[in-house]
């Protein structure tokens, strides 16, 4: 199958597709339990992988979110002039207010970050630095679904479903689309809702305590007894769906609780952390016993990843809003500095990082001036980067104004950040779209540009 426009009313699962695919499941419960545990991929699966577009330089995405807009001219877009010119009045009550961190280059390439990230400074020449990215609203919540899903005014697909529905995934024992959020972000569920596209494509919460996933073990201790009480849900379901033609929210249902059947096989052995290496551990910064902290969500990721999920999303559960104290970007920042530059290091180590995307971003940046000592929202100009899956590294696109207010060369939508995430993975965003509620919808809604200089 081919990633292209697919209409809401073909997307219905038809009574006679959906008794076949039904009753194959049915027919291999029997014959086989490895085929019973979604071992065997079948081509009837929804979500079984689709043919890009084009040959795609990544095959999966890991998006790290910092909720609450972190600031790009503490981070990854230095500016001396405001320290040169600090307490300098520009705008009525606002005075320039200097970093508190000095920039610095960790990589041969080059490429100035301040102190708060040495170690993600120093895989510099992994990463492709956009610091000319803009969006279209100043509030969290707008801010943060159109970081999602590229609209600002109302609830659409997130990219993990976007990406869910154009490509399908590599194993349907797993989610498509996994989610690790301590809290909610600004905007809840919705960055991860599947909306109008069909159900199996919504992003799978995993809540990082001791039990992350609630009652993926079954209540049924033999095995057999729960393949027999399987294949009975199996006949119940396809009788209740051939009773009700076209009904695409059953057979959406139905396809959950195979790949809840599926998690129960794998999902014990992918939380399982304690083969990890201490080298591996120590490179992340996760201790022995850890199911919570960034770093340990950061590590599971990778083993996300390894296991086949296209789209694994780590929100930051922390908040970044630093309305009267920047300095607690200090903090906040030595949280996850060290677990992101040990995925990459790991990724690339294991020779993955050229089959992963690793996006890192913010819903928007901060304004070098406020009335006190922190910085407010600012929508005009702030800082992402790309790393690996296609990434161009060691590059910077882009530059704001020697105050990091206004964007001085080459600025980034959102839309093209999207349109060259989904590039990397080989889907035009462009024909990536779905037809509901009288007209075609897409990620980037009507614009976006790749930005070809950050494509290796």
């Amino acid at each position: 199958m081919t990633a292209m426009t697919q209409n809401h009313k073909d997307s219905s699962t038809s009574r006679r597709t959906f008794l076949r695919s039904s009753a194959a499941m049915l027919g291999a419960t029997a014959l086989s339990p490895a085929i019973a545990r979604g071992e065997v991929f079948s081509s009837a699966h929804p979500l079984f992988p689709k043919t890009p577009h084009f040959a795609p330089k990544a095959q999966r995405v890991i998006f790290f979110f910092m909720n609450g807009g972190a600031s790009h001219v503490d981070t990854f877009d230095p500016k001396p002039a405001l320290v040169k010119d600090a307490g300098k009045q520009i705008s009525s009550g606002r005075k320039l207010l200097p970093s508190p961190w000095k920039p610095n280059v960790y990589s041969q390439c080059g490429t100035q970050v301040t102190e708060l990230f040495p170690h993600v400074g120093a895989c510099m020449d992994d990463i492709a630095l956009i610091r000319s990215m803009h969006g279209d609203h100043g509030d969290h919540f707008e801010a943060t679904l159109g970081m999602h899903s590229g609209s600002n005014g109302e609830a659409r697909p997130g990219i993990g479903a976007w990406l869910s529905f154009g490509l399908g995934t590599h194993n349907p024992n797993m989610p498509s689309h996994v989610v690790f959020a301590e809290k909610n972000p600004y905007g809840g569920a919705q960055v991860w809702d599947s909306n109008f596209l069909r159900a199996y494509h919504h992003g799978v919460r995993v809540t990082p305590v001791s039990n992350p996933i609630p009652n993926f073990k079954s209540a049924v201790a033999a095995s057999n007894l729960r393949e027999m009480e399987m294949q009975m849900f199996e006949k119940l379901n396809a009788a209740h769906a051939a009773a009700r033609p076209g009904d695409s929210k059953l057979s959406d249902r139905s396809l959950s609780f195979r790949t809840a059947r599926g998690l129960m096989q794998d999902a014990p052995d992918a939380f399982d952390i304690t083969k990890e290496s201490d080298a591996t551990l120590e490179l992340y910064g996760v201790k022995r016993g850890d199911n919570k902290s960034f770093a340990w969500q950061c590590l599971m990721a990778r083993r996300m990843a390894e296991r086949g999920v296209r789209f694994i999303e780590v929100i930051d559960g922390n908040n970044w809003d630093a309305h009267s104290n920047i300095k607690s970007h200090e903090s906040l920042s030595k949280n996850i500095d060290q677990p992101i530059a040990g995925l990459i290091r790991d990724l690339k180590s294991r020779g993955m990082l050229d089959s992963t995307l690793v996006v890192w971003c913010t819903e928007f940046g901060r304004t070098p001036h406020a009335p006190g000592g922190g910085r407010d929202h600012h929508k005009g100009a702030f800082s992402c980067w790309l790393a690996g899956g296609g990434a161009k590294g060691g590059v910077v696109h882009g530059t704001t104004d020697p105050y990091g207010i206004e964007i001085a060369e080459n600025p980034v939508h959102v839309h093209d950040f999207h349109a060259t995430i989904l590039h990397l993975v080989g889907i035009d965003h462009e024909r990536l779209t779905y037809h509901y509620g009288g007209r075609d919808f897409r990620l980037t809604d009507l614009y976006g540009n790749v930005v070809k200089s950050v494509v290796a």
